[in-house]
């Protein structure tokens, strides 16, 4: 059977467990047979309408916190794009029949992203499980131990209570961290304003996820005698602010150490060997090239980094793979790092990027290497602006990646 020989409509209406689809507003878009049937509300009374003009919370209970709850993790999603498991929550919903009448509920829920083209939440699935019924068997006879019963069924509410405040303290804290990891890499980064003589775009993309952020660098450097610049990239290993903290160390030494090397090895020798020294630093990565606008030539240094791409005027990609090596704190000190040098035509376009713009979990990194390339040679007529904010496009995914990436791309 074919995609197309699907109905989906049907598909969703036959779900089963309670499903509804929320529009960002939390208003219904749509709903399966099974939540009109156990919600005691027609299809009328709840598409279109706002969720919590439908279940608001009982007024007869100041205690109650499930709309709170659930608003909060409808939010989340939003905010986020990622799934949110609530814990077992007692929400109490007005008979139907009998207005002013409120029934005591026991609901499971998990809310689930829909993303639109543009990787912006379209919809919220809202999957409900029902466990009322079965709180209540655990307290009649035969149900469970009677009196002991209803104590563990209170005990198992009570914890999960506990957790569900414990988890949004947690991710309030991990919301903090990483706005001051963001302020603090903000501060660090060289402004993206490069030299006027040198047609050059730079971006950085955060990680989706509380944490998943800084642990990426680039710096562009004007370098003394004659017409040339230092380009690089790096990514440290780890997230949140020891990353960023050890991002600056090292952007800020390969930058002082790129303005007196004879090349990008010796450079990178000295990085190197500072990282020896750097807690945090054990496995960092860099590459570092030399651009002669002088000569047309490019001189590359990497250490344990992905290769920069130089795109020629035709369109061909060709990696600068020539000199690859370990990373920054794996070299023995006496022996130099390898260093390589390429020509290159007026018109050609050098790109340096981090893992997070190529890698895909469960892909060979080849595969993401030839999707960059791919990209570069077809929109290689684009000016670098327009070039960087087209290669993300095509080869983020719509959600957001989840490891930080950074793009240099520099029309020679």
């Amino acid at each position: 059977m074919t995609d197309s020989a699907i109905d989906y409509t049907a598909v969703f209406q036959a779900l089963p467990g309670m499903v509804a689809l929320l529009t960002p507003e939390l208003v219904y878009a749509d709903v399966n047979d099974e939540f009109v049937r156990v919600s005691g509300r027609s299809r009328e009374q709840l598409v279109g309408r706002y969720l919590f003009d439908v279940f608001p919370d009982n007024p007869n209970d100041p205690a109650s916190t499930g709309r709170r709850n659930l608003e909060a993790s409808l939010y989340r999603v939003l905010a986020t794009g990622e799934r949110d498991a609530m814990a077992l929550q007692r929400y109490d919903v007005e008979d139907p029949e009998r207005p002013g009448e409120w029934q005591e509920r026991y609901w499971s829920p998990l809310n689930a992203p829909l993303l639109g083209p543009d990787g912006k939440v379209a919809l919220i699935l809202h999957r409900v499980e029902e466990v009322t019924e079965l709180i209540r068997a655990r307290g009649r006879p035969g149900g469970g131990r009677g009196g002991r019963s209803r104590v563990l069924e209170a005990e198992l509410y009570t914890r999960a209570r506990e957790l569900q405040e414990l988890n949004e303290r947690l991710r309030q804290a991990h919301s903090r961290e990483r706005e001051v990891a963001l302020a603090l890499q903000e501060a660090m980064l060289p402004d993206r304003q490069v030299s006027p003589h040198h047609r050059a775009a730079v971006r950085y993309r955060p990680a989706v996820g509380a944490l998943n952020v800084c642990g990426d660098w680039y710096d562009l450097v004007d370098l003394v005698g004659g017409h040339r610049v230092g380009v690089s990239v790096g990514d440290v290993v780890g997230h949140g602010l020891e990353a960023a903290g050890v991002m600056g160390q090292l952007r800020s030494a390969l930058s002082a150490a790129s303005r007196v090397a004879e090349g990008p090895a010796q450079a990178l020798d000295v990085l190197g060997r500072y990282a020896h020294v750097v807690d945090g630093a054990e496995s960092a990565t860099a590459v570092t090239t030399f651009i002669d606008f002088d000569r047309h030539t490019i001189t590359y240094s990497s250490a344990g980094h992905l290769p920069p791409v130089l795109v020629h005027p035709d369109g061909r990609a060709e990696f600068l793979d020539g000199a690859t090596d370990t990373p920054l704190d794996a070299r023995p000190d006496p022996i130099p790092r390898p260093q390589a040098e390429t020509a290159f035509t007026p018109g050609a376009t050098l790109v340096l990027y981090t893992d997070g713009l190529v890698e895909r979990r469960g892909e060979d990194i080849d595969t993401g290497l030839a999707r960059l390339a791919d990209a570069l040679h077809r929109n290689r007529g684009q000016d670098p602006e327009t070039l960087a904010d087209t290669v993300l496009l095509e080869l983020l995914p719509p959600g957001g990646a989840t490891d930080d990436t950074a793009l240099i791309i520099v029309r020679l």
